[in-house]
């Protein structure tokens, strides 16, 4: 099941369209530097700006380039469920490994609705298929006993979750609710080693887009149980993880890739824009703290 590092990666643009060539040679250098598995289209992907000719190519860009070597755990929500659908199949096609599918947002479904929008997707996936939670985006929460619930409907489908609702208490809820064998992620990168303690397996990372070497360093040694070169490796990555949201998200990671490769550029879409000269020394002073530049 998935554990460990695994970037959310940035969607590198290069005059307004996806570089593919960058995002080709950004995939080796994740798989190179340790990351043990990667999901391309999801919120630091910029999946709310690309459109759905940009999604699949993306997807199936990353997966063809990943090459079975570490897993593709392929952005696929929607708030629509048969957009969600037909993104699902599009990652099948691809070659993806499983799916992300985030809670539906803006039009805040209830529990039922929840429930109903990811059975209705089960169904008919088949790829195995982690939720995602984050509720400060979303505006929907994804509350425990739906989770549970959905786990125990489709054991062998729904198979995964991403936390990014930011209460620890829940690890230890579907826990005890789904069984130890639910698979937990965290999607926050400064709590995941206490996530680690209490039962997740993993972090879907904004940090490893940039430090993927000491990120996997850091998630193996948690993943060992070696908690005293697990907190002295989070300890120095702490810096970098909050200059990632110095700013909105992702400009910061990008302009971080940017002053590591020169072949990726630093450019968001709209209505995002490139970070401040607040959050660019942030995340230079973090960058040269680890020895990154």
């Amino acid at each position: 099941m998935f554990s460990g590092s695994i970037p959310a990666l940035a969607t590198p643009f290069r005059d307004g369209a996806f570089d593919e060539e960058a995002f080709r040679r950004f995939v080796d250098w994740q798989i190179d530097n340790g990351s043990s598995g990667l999901v391309p289209c999801g919120t630091t992907g910029e999946s709310a700006t690309i459109d759905n000719d940009e999604h699949h190519k993306i997807i199936a860009a990353c997966a063809e380039q990943a090459a079975g070597r570490i897993p593709v755990i392929a952005g696929a929500g929607s708030n629509d469920t048969q957009t969600a659908l037909w993104h699902i199949k599009e990652a099948q096609v691809a070659g993806a490994d499983a799916v992300l599918l985030v809670a539906p947002y803006y039009n805040r479904p209830s529990q039922a609705g929840l429930l109903a929008h990811y059975s209705y997707l089960a169904e008919r996936s088949e790829l195995p298929i982690m939720l995602y939670n984050v509720p400060g985006r979303t505006v929907t929460d994804l509350l425990p006993d739906t989770v549970i619930e959905l786990h125990r409907r489709f054991p062998d489908k729904i198979v995964s979750i991403k936390d990014a609702s930011g209460d620890l208490s829940r690890v230890v809820t579907h826990r005890i609710g789904a069984g130890p064998h639910f698979n937990q992620i965290s999607g926050d990168d400064p709590l995941a080693l206490a996530g680690y303690v209490l039962g997740q397996r993993g972090c879907i990372s904004v940090t490893a887009n940039v430090a993927p070497k000491l990120c996997a360093e850091f998630h193996d040694a948690a993943l060992a149980g070696n908690y005293a070169l697990a907190r002295e490796l989070n300890e120095a990555l702490y810096p970098l993880h909050k200059a990632m949201f110095a700013d909105a998200s992702p400009a910061p990671a990008k302009y971080g890739l940017s002053r590591l490769h020169d072949w990726f550029s630093p450019e968001v879409r709209l209505p995002l824009v490139e970070c401040s000269d607040a959050a660019k020394a942030a995340v230079d002073a973090a960058l040269e703290g680890l020895g990154l530049v």
